[in-house]
């Protein structure tokens, strides 16, 4: 983002989010938070953060990490429910801050969008209290516990620009004016084209060539553009194939030869533009990756069989100089017989040497061709084959020798084989995993969906289509009974400690023993039952006015529990199962679960699961798999992006496992 994509987004944001509350922030990956905000009507937004790149609101869902990282939690305990009393632009910089108050405090959540960028939290007194990233500069630190500088100003404001600032541009000499540009005004490489080309001068001209009618539509030139800032009318551009090429807050003349699609707001232009521009460039790094790896296996694959013939070269060569030597074995016995029998009558291993040239006595097929002694080598020619003979071993035991030698080799070259298919193996699997991720990448972003009063608790819809809710823990106990639970309702427990309070909303009507017995079952299956691995248990309703909070006299109630008086009305051997499934709304999906009676009216793509002990991660992901292989072709993409823990929220106590009986 450039400063006036900064300056329209911040003017936005001033609109959107002043006097929201921080609820929950997350961060999504190394440089990106996302903080959920409430405004004061209530409304749930989120403001997507990433240094050095972007900041805008956003209306899609992110895979948020279990364990966030030291500088979310850091920033959790100094922002969570504060209020956002102001977004600003620092002096037409690439710089955002948040102003917040919280506790009598006040916070700036500072973020740098050029370079690297950064996301720094500042007290009240200026000093930096965390840091995305901390470095030492040359002109400042971003270190804890140190007072806070800004960056120093990258070139002049263009709402500030003289004559005179322009006519600076000249003593770049022989540098392109474009360079020069983005040296004095504090505008990059873009909106330094966008200047020039409404000019009408030559991006590539020299500073030195430039008139003083240049100067003049220069400067013209800057003061149009400035005169943009706060008329805003954001666009997207696409090629010819749709796809996007740039997001701006007004239109450039620059891109005049793309098609132009208006926007209503320059966060939501924002929001498309990188979603797509992200994917892109998240498939783009996984192929990188992926090549690296691929490649680093093929040099290791290329050594092996390299190696591989080497070690076959020299076992073949070793095993044919063994079979040289049996097939002379009493010519070479006589030749070392006749060396070591002259040495040790006392002649001089050049003597010996010097004789041995000159004796044409020697067989044709063996040639001496001298000796080493420093290690009693001797090294002959036998038909054609140079080879080297130990002088203190006899032509068997040097042959065997050699024998060894090869079967080494050839013991090596097993191993080496081995790992030789080892390293394909990896090459497909890595060639396999890079297809796999690059189908995941390529997974549409899912945009949030806005979700319904109910789903804080457990709840589902019977198949008579009443609403049904259940605490997920003594707190949502005790809100559902104390604020949901209407006089003509009906309340369900399960018969033993840990049972979720649930109640069927009836809005006056009399529900069925069908929906009775889908209630209870949806009550056995959320209680301590279900950790216990039983498969069925007793569940009683009772009406609200059996419901009272008031315990008897000296006894006291803890939080989530009631006193029930008056007669329980049992349903016998409830088995406990939930089904969980996915639903369309439009063109996204819904995830559901309940009991299967009542989700199989709504839909015919779910799973039944049982108590078990495969934990709800990877349960979660087995089931998002074969609701995605069960569904048809085109819908499937949009399955595998559900987010894990919109499935693992109908799971009961955090495990279980899939039931033998088809779902579908």
């Amino acid at each position: 983002m450039n400063a006036f994509d900064i300056s329209a987004v911040t003017s936005e944001l001033s609109n959107l989010i002043k006097g929201s509350r921080i609820g929950k922030i997350y961060q999504i990956n190394r440089n990106i938070l996302l903080l959920k905000l409430r405004d004061p009507n209530g409304e749930i937004r989120y403001l997507l953060i990433e240094a050095g790149r972007r900041i805008h609101v956003t209306k899609y869902d992110f895979e948020k990490p279990k364990m966030p990282p030291n500088f979310c939690m850091a920033l959790r305990k100094y922002l969570e429910n504060g209020i956002i009393e102001d977004v600003v632009q620092y002096d037409f910089e690439r710089i955002v801050e948040l102003i917040i108050r919280r506790g009598g405090q006040i916070y700036r959540l500072i973020t740098e969008l050029f370079a690297e960028g950064n996301i720094i939290l500042v007290g009240s007194d200026n000093k930096i209290l965390h840091a995305l990233n901390y470095r030492k500069m040359r002109d400042r630190n971003i270190i804890r516990g140190e007072v806070f500088k800004y960056p120093p100003p990258r070139g002049k404001d263009l709402r500030h620009v003289t004559l005179k600032d322009i006519q600076r541009i000249k003593d770049f000499g022989k540098i392109e004016v474009v360079r020069a540009l983005t040296r004095v005004l504090s505008v990059g490489g873009l909106y330094a084209e966008e200047i020039l080309l409404r000019s009408d001068i030559d991006k590539n001209k020299l500073c030195s060539l430039l008139t003083d009618e240049d100067l003049t539509a220069l400067l013209n030139s800057v003061k149009e553009l400035a005169s943009q800032i706060g008329s805003w009318k954001p666009c997207l551009y696409v090629d010819e194939a749709g796809e996007f090429i740039d997001v701006t807050p007004f239109p450039l003349k620059r891109y005049s030869g793309f098609s132009m699609i208006e926007v209503e707001s320059f966060n939501e232009a924002l929001d498309e533009y990188y979603a797509k521009v992200v994917l892109k460039s998240e498939i783009r790094e996984v192929e990188k990756i992926v090549e690296r790896e691929i490649a680093n296996l093929t040099r290791i694959l290329r050594e092996q069989e390299e190696r591989l013939r080497e070690l076959s070269e020299k076992s073949g060569i070793y095993r044919q100089i063994g079979e040289k030597i049996f097939a002379h074995l009493h010519e070479i016995d006589f030749l070392i017989n006749r060396i070591m029998n002259e040495k040790r009558r006392g002649k001089s291993w050049e003597e010996i040497s010097k004789s041995m040239l000159k004796d044409k006595a020697l067989t044709p097929s063996i040639r001496f061709l001298s000796i080493n002694p420093k290690n009693l080598i001797l090294q002959v020619s036998v038909d054609g084959r140079f080879l080297d003979l130990n002088l203190r071993l006899s032509a068997q035991q040097n042959a065997a020798k050699y024998y060894e030698r090869a079967k080494k080799m050839e013991d090596k070259i097993k191993g080496l084989e081995k790992a030789i298919e080892e390293t394909k193996r990896k090459i497909l699997e890595k060639r396999a995993e890079a297809e796999k991720k690059a189908d995941a990448a390529k997974l549409p972003l899912i945009v949030r969906r806005k979700k319904e009063w109910y789903e804080k608790f457990r709840w589902f819809f019977s198949s008579e289509g009443f609403l049904v809710i259940g605490g997920r823990d003594a707190g949502t106990n005790e809100v559902i009974i104390k604020k949901y639970m209407e006089p003509r309702d009906i309340v369900l427990h399960a018969d033993i400690p840990g049972s979720p309070f649930t109640v069927i909303k009836t809005q006056g009507k009399t529900p069925s023993e069908k929906t009775l017995r889908e209630a209870a079952q949806f009550t056995a299956s959320y209680s301590r039952a279900w950790k216990e691995n039983l498969r069925a248990i007793d569940v009683y309703w009772i009406k609200p006015e059996q419901v009272s909070k008031k315990p008897p006299s000296g006894e006291y109630l803890p939080r989530g529990s009631f006193m029930i008086y008056g007669t329980k009305n049992y349903i016998r051997g409830v088995p406990l199962e939930v089904a969980i499934g996915v639903k369309r709304e439009g063109d996204l999906f819904k995830v559901i679960g309940g009991p299967p009676e009542a989700v199989s009216k709504q839909t015919r793509l779910y799973v039944k699961i049982v108590p078990g002990k495969e934990p709800s991660g990877r349960l979660a992901k087995n089931i998002r798999f074969i609701l995605a292989k069960m569904a048809p072709m085109e819908d499937r993409d949009k399955i595998l992006g559900i987010a894990i823990e919109d499935i693992q929220a109908f799971i009961p106590s955090g495990r279980g496992s899939i039931s033998l009986e088809k779902g579908r």
